[in-house]
Order: C-alpha cells, then structure tokens, then sequence
C-alpha cells in the first residue's frame, strides 16, 4: 500500500460532537486540549498521540471512534 495516497480524516470526531451536542470548544475545555490542537484536527493535521489521548478521554471513546485513515 503506498502512503502517498493515505490520509488521516477526523470526520468521525466531528460527527460525534455532532451526537453529543458539543462545541469544538466544548471539546477543548472537557480534554484540554489547546485550541492550536483543535484547529490542526479540523484541518485533518498532524497532533500527537498525546493530543489523541486527551480527546478520546474526554469522549470516553476508543480511537478508531474519533479518526480513520482515508485514500486520497
């Protein structure tokens, strides 16, 4: 499978705050996450592990909930 053309979408994120009635901002005070973070997330951007972590927490959800690798 060539890389190139993988990405990583957290569209499934959106469409859960969606469910749960809440605000990216929301999402940034319950996980405290920074808003830096936030915005890298809605432009489908590299964060860390960390930042991953601290989401799915405050979600009390599993990564694959939040985050699934899309082709080009």
């Amino acid at each position: 499978m060539n890389n190139e053309n993988l990405s990583i979408s957290y569209n499934k994120l959106w469409k859960l705050l969606i469910d749960r009635g809440m605000k990216k901002k929301d999402l940034q005070q319950a996980s405290g996450v920074s808003a830096a973070s936030i915005a890298k997330l809605g432009r489908n951007g590299n964060v860390t592990t960390g930042v991953l972590l601290k989401v799915c927490k405050a979600l009390d959800c599993d990564i694959s909930d939040i985050m699934e690798i899309v082709r080009k």
